[in-house]
């Protein structure tokens, strides 16, 4: 296969002409010996490409080809690792790739050769044409009449010099020495990204939880990276507004069982750097899934939750009101919980096993960068079995810009045990609590916090009239 290639890859190494006197280098994938990719969670990778290249003393053009098609050609860097002085003239990035299409535009008003089978003699016929145009199809002149639709084979006499089979890199240098070089070639490319997914199971109690996270890469960035260093940073990285050549679309995978963690994680600047302690192959259009970290027995804490809106206190409304109940999961990421890992962002996706012992989903929900004793909150959906009813019983203003409500809410549990549930009530403004049927906290300057325990299929009535002034 390699020795098919190399005539081949000389035919595209002359494709642009040279500066007088300058020599030609064409360097492929076989001359790599390290790839390294640090990926961001934001389709960005930094590709580091380090190969073994023979160069020419003076000037001469050195093609890098196998570099990935999203590449950021602006933020292309060389540096040569080892020989003498190598100093950079020009640097270009080719991709007006090799395609039938663009072959078929670039022979527009050239002379072309149209095969096809003569039905008599079953022979092929060779007809000399020109190609008039090539919108919606090749329009051509065979003698003095004017054709298209035409059935035979298509042959062209060459390839246009501005193709090229595969994105590629091409550098002007000047080497002082004839020698071979190792060089490292840096680039960023759009088209890859990584993000963190998690798996949780509920024990039977929903008091503790297994929790499996991965790392999941999608490669559309137009290369493969074989048997790569790699790297993750978890972080919000700002960047420029500046678009990829071109766009990708992400593929999805799941993935339930986990082994042992492969990263070790580090503080980088005001981020977390993950490196996978062995090489990976990445490849085009590819999802890969790895390990990031496992963890048994994690303690978790389940909220009924129920909040009022803020527009319930600036108006009379007499109406009974009907609102859901949120059902919400919250774990401390601590050593002591067998955690302890800075969590990058992902979906957690949250599973418990039934009376049968059969797997079932119970929902999902995405956490932020989270660091080491924080705490990750996930909304589960809204209770089934718990309802609730609000209603305001009085609404009156007392002054110019001082007014008094009082509220009544109706919780029931239809559930076999018995629950609490939190209810955060948005008061407005500058507010006095001035009578509740249960304890409240300050949640913050504009909430009360009350919890209200609500016995197993029984009802819970909570009242409360509040002063306030906006």
């Amino acid at each position: 296969m390699k020795r098919r290639l190399l005539p081949l890859l000389a035919l595209f190494a002359l494709a642009l002409p040279l500066p007088a006197g300058a020599a030609s280098t064409v360097s492929t994938v076989a001359d790599q010996t390290g790839i390294a990719i640090t990926i961001y969670n934001q389709n960005l990778g930094l590709v580091k490409d380090r190969r073994d290249i023979r160069l020419g003393a003076g000037s001469g053009e050195l093609r890098f080809m196998d570099v990935a098609a999203q590449i950021i050609p602006t933020s292309v860097a060389i540096a040569p690792l080892s020989g003498g002085e190598l100093r950079v003239l020009e640097q270009n990035y080719e991709y007006d790739l090799l395609s039938p299409q663009k072959l078929m535009d670039k022979y527009v008003g050239k002379e072309v050769k149209l095969y096809q089978k003569n039905p008599q003699t079953e022979r092929e016929e060779v007809v000399t044409a020109t190609l008039l145009s090539n919108n919606d199809g090749p329009v051509y002149r065979i003698g003095n009449e004017i054709t298209f639709g035409h059935p035979g084979r298509l042959i062209f006499p060459g390839v246009p010099d501005d193709l090229i089979a595969r994105p590629t890199l091409v550098w002007l240098l000047e080497s002082a020495a004839a020698d071979k070089r190792s060089i490292e070639a840096s680039y960023l490319t759009g088209g890859i990204s990584w993000r963190a997914d998690y798996v949780a199971t509920l024990g039977e109690k929903d008091d503790t939880a297994n929790l499996a996270g991965w790392v999941t890469i999608d490669n559309h960035s137009g290369t493969t990276y074989r048997n790569a260093a790699l790297k993750l940073v978890a972080g919000d990285i700002n960047r420029a507004q500046e678009q990829p050549l071109r766009m990708a679309k992400a593929a999805r995978f799941e993935a339930m069982s986990a082994p042992a963690p492969q990263f070790r994680e580090e503080s980088f600047f005001e981020y977390h750097l993950y490196t996978l302690q062995r090489p990976s192959t990445i490849k085009e259009n590819q999802t890969k899934q790895i390990s990031l970290v496992t963890a048994d027995a994690v303690p978790v804490k389940k909220e009924f939750l129920l909040k009022g809106e803020n527009s319930y206190y600036y108006s009379q409304a007499g109406d009974t009101v009907k609102q859901k109940v949120g059902v919400f999961v919250e774990l401390e990421n601590r050593k002591e919980h067998n955690l302890g890992m800075p969590l990058p962002k992902g979906i957690v996706r949250v599973y418990k096993r039934d009376a049968g012992g059969s797997l079932q989903f119970v929902g999902e929900d995405t956490i932020d960068h989270t660091p080491e004793k924080e705490t990750v909150r996930i909304k589960m959906g809204d209770a089934f079995d718990v309802a609730a009813e609000r209603k305001q019983t009085e609404w009156k203003k007392i002054a110019s810009d001082t007014y008094e409500a009082a509220f009544e809410i109706k919780l029931r549990n239809h559930k076999k045990e018995d629950i609490t549930v939190k209810v955060v009530e948005p008061v407005p403004g500058d507010w006095q609590m001035l009578s509740s049927s249960h304890p409240h906290t300050k949640g913050d300057a504009f909430s009360a916090v009350f919890q209200v325990p609500v016995p197993k299929d029984g009802e819970t009535t909570l009242s409360y009239r509040v002063r306030m002034r906006y």
